[in-house]
């Protein structure tokens, strides 16, 4: 099986399967804890304005959309602090919008877009060694803001009323965990796509959480089941000739399903073994 890697786009493709990994394990566990999928979800998919724009300004798509996405990120995160409920409406407004506008650069744009399905649908295969810079830059910068600031964006996780309290600038720290999303959701879209991207980011944390509740453990734990994703996405697409994105995310979500039963049924186990107990 590893005499695959002596190719170079399977050794890249497995580089980021693990720098993804790492992003997504760290900031996967601030959207499920916070609850902010959906804000994730519209991030996500404004983030296509970006690539639309790259194409059109004739720069890489990725660095276009980093710029969308940080843009969103703030855009919208200033929005859900604003509004609370009402959030929603206005997000998904904008995520309409982010998509239209790539779209539309997309068609003011000249030339044929040979690798635009990559970054909807994701490609492990295809991505190439400059983008496997970017990606270790960014996520050099998703681990010294989280490192640096873990305690107050622990605390604003999980009581912020507190937070307030004890003075901890809660909005801007806010601000900074979108953006870091947002540079998250650049980085795994080429490898889910950003069709999928959430996916990626929700579903290893949400298996952690299931086994684990320390932030730290969760965020390792994410870390590996992540890697383990991408890898045997990986293998299976090779082998069996499928899009690589698709077999990742269902691989996830089988292991999601599977772990959410064994902790129903332990759940249903120690219930059982309390009443008993207690007769």
């Amino acid at each position: 099986m590893l005499e695959i890697f002596q190719y170079g786009f399977m050794r890249n493709a497995l580089a980021a399967g693990v720098l993804v990994s790492i992003a997504c394990g760290i900031i996967g566990t601030y959207v499920v804890i916070n609850r902010i999928v959906f804000l994730s979800g519209g991030i996500a998919h404004a983030a296509y304005g970006g690539i639309g724009l790259g194409y059109y300004l004739g720069i890489n798509p990725v660095l276009g959309a980093i710029i969308f996405s940080i843009a969103s990120s703030l855009g919208m995160g200033m929005v859900h602090r604003k509004t609370g409920q009402r959030s929603d409406t206005i997000i998904g407004v904008m995520w309409a919008i982010g998509m239209a506008i790539g779209i539309i650069f997309l068609d003011m744009s000249p030339g044929y877009k040979a690798d635009l399905m990559t970054y909807l649908f994701g490609s492990i295969l295809a991505v190439p060694a400059s983008d496997l810079v970017i990606m270790l830059v960014l996520n050099v910068i998703i681990i010294s803001l989280v490192s640096l600031f873990y305690r107050q964006l622990q605390a604003i996780s999980f009581d912020e009323t507190f937070a307030f309290v004890v003075n901890v600038p809660v909005d801007r720290l806010y601000l900074m965990l979108v953006c870091l999303i947002g540079l998250t959701v650049v980085m795994t879209m080429r490898i889910v796509g950003l069709i999928m991207v959430i996916a990626l980011m929700t579903m290893p944390p949400a298996i952690a959480g299931l086994f684990v509740k320390d932030m730290k453990r969760m965020m390792a734990l994410s870390v590996l089941l992540s890697v383990f994703f991408s890898f045997t996405g990986l293998m299976l697409s090779y082998y069996l000739n499928l899009t690589s994105g698709a077999t990742i995310i269902l691989v996830a979500g089988v292991a999601y399903l599977i772990s959410f039963l064994i902790q129903k049924s332990r759940q249903k186990r120690k219930a059982e073994a309390n009443l008993q107990s207690a007769n």
